[in-house]
């Protein structure tokens, strides 16, 4: 495979055309995997990150081998196993050998996504060290795999979710560089949404983002909804609005925000509303309040 991994202005810019914002990140991250280095991306979801991965790769011209951190990701998942019915009847050999998706990158060149990084077991995540160290790994029975040199590891994490993950060690990070992301701006939420949903009603996305942003810092919500809570809220509205033309405006956002949104927000323990209640209080302050006063003249 000739892949090429230079990052001259050009190619940097065509890769940003598919990106809303993220200058600084992208340039850190093409500088990076230029460089040969391995990223681990650290940020809630809904922030481009696997955005950012997908466009570099495309431009590359290499595979995008996408997954999921979960229990079930064992290291023979992840390297891969030999065909139990072959082995039956021709015992193991390297021709019966089912590449699993760390040695399907390596042998494309592609980049490996790993998502939830810190959900998936510590002996897995060894298994992965040690291709990132030698590009190579070794498989009983079919010998050494060795990486071609366009061969990246990428992962992800969300740092404020602690359901179901585990603590990764020091000797993990050492072998990664570490990138934080984070949110993006209003203005470029809200590109977002109209790339997404192809909305021309640009005072629609705008309260959506609004809607969507006030999760983040709601102090009875321990997790706020992503830029896709806003997606959906868009979505949602325009179809409501066709389907009941005599709803105002107002209540067609509150009953799309209800459903987009009431999934993607986390409770925080000591409150006592529940998910609905504090949409509903978020959208009255969006409307209703002094800083949406140029709103009610028209729902009064």
């Amino acid at each position: 495979m000739t892949a090429s991994t230079s990052t001259s202005v050009p190619a940097r810019d065509a890769i940003a055309s598919a990106v809303v914002g993220r200058d600084r990140e992208l340039n850190l991250m093409l500088a990076a995997v230029a460089a040969g280095r391995d990223i681990l991306l650290e940020g809630p979801p809904g922030t481009s990150k696997s955005t950012m991965l997908r466009a570099i790769t495309e431009h590359w011209g290499v595979p995008f081998v996408l997954v999921e951190g979960n229990a079930e990701l064992t290291p023979a998942r992840l390297v891969g196993h030999h065909n139990p019915a072959r082995v039956l009847q021709e015992d193991y050999s390297a021709e019966n050998f089912v590449p699993g998706p760390l040695v399907e990158a390596m042998q494309a060149g592609g980049f490996l996504y790993i998502e939830e990084l810190n959900r998936a077991p510590e002996d897995t995540l060894n298994t992965l060290l040690g291709a990132m160290a030698e590009r190579a790994v070794t498989v009983p029975r079919v010998g050494t795999i060795k990486a071609e040199s366009t061969f990246r590891v990428l992962a992800s994490m969300n740092p404020f979710d602690n359901i179901g993950t585990a603590r990764i060690s020091d000797s993990v990070y050492d072998r990664w560089n570490r990138l934080a992301v984070g949110y993006q701006n209003a203005a470029e939420e809200a590109d977002i949404v109209e790339v997404r949903t192809g909305s021309d009603d640009r005072t629609l996305v705008d309260d959506a983002v609004a809607l969507t942003r006030a999760t983040r810092v709601h102090p009875e919500l321990r997790r706020g909804s992503s830029v896709r809570g806003a997606i959906d809220l868009v979505a949602i509205a325009t179809e409501l609005a066709k389907l009941d033309a005599h709803q105002d405006r107002e209540h067609v956002v509150l009953d799309s925000a209800l459903l987009s949104l009431s999934a993607r927000i986390g409770m925080d323990e000591a409150s006592e509303s529940t998910p609905e209640q504090v949409i509903t209080e978020i959208w009255e302050n969006h409307f209703f309040s002094s800083a949406g006063g140029q709103r009610r003249d028209r729902t009064a």
